[in-house]
């Protein structure tokens, strides 16, 4: 009988027992005063004048009215610049430990996002809320004793001059573990250490059937791919061949859903799917309960959630936000609308667009759901798709034909002076569906969900081409672009030069 795991799972109950029936509400309040209260003798406090907002009656309105939106550029360039320079006391007290990177899924250079000490404890205390949440999906105790992949970054984090060091968040995460968890950890130091991330991968699949596992993490492309190099090395059929006691999939960074019938071809048997938001600005959400895909929102951890409704208007070319648009807090939001999120932090971000949207799917639990990038979202002569409706699309394409089609990219291009709506699909086996009927369907499909599409289609859009190609070629795409493995997305979005690139580089690959 495995009795330390019966004691591990009496801890999670005890622990689930005494954090149930929180208010968001409330939490979202303290935090957001606790954040003031901290931040206030910063540079960045004493000019918005956190003291005096620490004064008003509704420090949340106070807060919006006198603090302007960030993206991480206007951030950058305004105050962690000097962050970066060595100056403390900047937008959060003394010194970050570290500098996140991220080039997120367009950007072309790494961005450096101050990581505090206060943010690795928010970080592993969200680690804690899921593995609390263990305890509502009546695992066995047994489970409670196997060990966990965590298929993320390199530990091995560039050692700056200043004597801080730099790498992603889930590099840096992963080299905070705490002791005790370290002998449940995999792929342990030595292999998670090494750079390139084909080479840890491949050391991984040498070392799988050396090891226990119950549960894995990651982003669910770059996980297949590992479970696919796993299964090639030990000549099997499926995962569980190798890892029989995996039971339990924290997926992170994007929606599941359109990796969930190539995943699912990897497995032996049914796992447990639980969606985590951890992103480089913190652990956001993390999934609470079976019978729902939702994530609830991390309210009491030292990060403040606010909303933008999710409208062109309120959108700029870039995906950054117009300050005058109408922000919404907690209390304000409601069920199946799409918000741009905005997050202030404990490692002195302020009102920061993180980029991604959300939709509600039960305000009272504050449960979203990721619905896709602000730069995710096809706009060209008012066709208004945002990446769930993209996804929508494609999900009914895979249904239809029974299909799996993990991946896409969508252009707007012009040809013969019309707009055009150009769509590059991955798939995982060849099928003899034409691209022309894929293109007739997903536009038919596309026309009756969305009404803005519908006239969009009516008017100025002309048509929809669909190309089917290997999904290997889009993670080689990326591979090329020196964006593989640990936290990369794939891009869902291109603008026509950039797709003219891809498809050179696909025409010159496809063999």
């Amino acid at each position: 009988m495995p009795i330390f795991g019966s004691i591990i799972k009496k801890i999670i109950d005890i622990s689930q027992n005494f954090t149930s029936g929180n208010n968001p509400l409330e939490e979202q309040k303290e935090v957001l005063q606790s954040l003031l209260e901290k931040a206030k003798d910063t540079a960045f406090g004493k000019y918005y004048g956190f003291s005096e907002i620490l004064k008003e009656e509704n420090i949340e309105k106070a807060f919006q009215k006198h603090v302007p939106i960030f993206d991480y550029h206007q951030m950058y360039e305004a105050w962690w610049k000097q962050v970066e320079a060595g100056f403390a006391d900047i937008t959060w007290p003394g010194r970050p430990s570290y500098f996140a990177l991220s080039s997120g899924t367009t950007g072309k250079s790494s961005k450096r996002i101050p990581v505090t000490n206060d943010m690795l404890d928010s970080i592993r205390n969200a680690g804690l809320k899921q593995i609390s949440a263990m305890a509502n999906f009546d695992l066995p105790p047994g489970f409670f004793e196997k060990e966990i992949m965590m298929l993320g970054s390199s530990t091995n984090l560039i050692q700056r001059e200043d004597k801080l060091e730099e790498g992603e968040i889930s590099g840096i995460s992963a080299s905070n573990i705490p002791g005790w968890f370290r002998n449940y950890y995999k792929p342990g130091k030595e292999i998670s250490e090494i750079d390139d991330w084909d080479e840890r991968v491949d050391e991984i699949a040498k070392n799988a059937n050396n090891w226990d596992i119950g549960a894995v993490s990651g982003i669910p492309s770059w996980l297949q791919l590992m479970f696919k190099k796993i299964i090639d090395y030990h000549e099997v059929d499926t995962i569980h061949d190798v890892w029989p006691n995996f039971q339990v999939y924290a997926s992170g960074g994007v929606a599941f859903e359109a990796y969930e019938k190539s995943f699912n071809a990897l497995l032996g048997k049914p796992v447990i799917i639980i969606d985590t938001y951890l992103a480089s600005e913190g652990f956001l959400a993390c999934q609470q309960r079976p019978g729902t895909t939702s994530m609830q929102l991390i309210t009491s951890n030292g990060i403040y959630f606010e909303f933008v409704p999710f409208k062109p208007e309120y959108i700029l070319e870039d995906g950054s936000l117009k300050q005058d648009a109408p922000v919404k807090t907690l209390a304000e939001v409601e069920v199946g609308e799409d918000y741009v999120l905005l997050i202030s932090t404990v490692s002195g971000k302020w009102r920061y667009v993180i980029g991604d949207t959300i939709a509600f799917t039960d305000v009272e639990r504050a449960e979203i759901k990721i619905t896709g990038r602000t730069k995710f979202f096809m706009n060209v002569v008012g066709s208004q798709l945002s990446v769930n409706k993209m996804n929508d699309g494609i999900r009914h394409l895979e249904e239809k034909y029974t299909l799996s089609l993990p991946e896409f990219v969508l252009s707007a291009v012009k040809k013969d002076g019309e707009f055009y709506h150009h769509w590059y699909i991955g798939t995982e086996t060849k099928t003899d569906v034409p691209d022309e009927k894929l293109a007739e369907d997903l536009d038919a499909f596309l026309k009756e969900s969305n009404k803005n599409y519908k006239v969009a289609r009516s008017k100025a859009l002309k048509g929809v081409m669909v190309k089917t190609i290997p999904v290997e070629l889009f993670y080689k795409w990326s591979a090329d672009k020196k964006k593989k493995g640990g936290q990369v997305k794939m891009e869902k979005i291109m603008k026509e030069e950039k797709l003219r690139r891809f498809q050179e580089f696909v025409e010159n690959n496809r063999s």
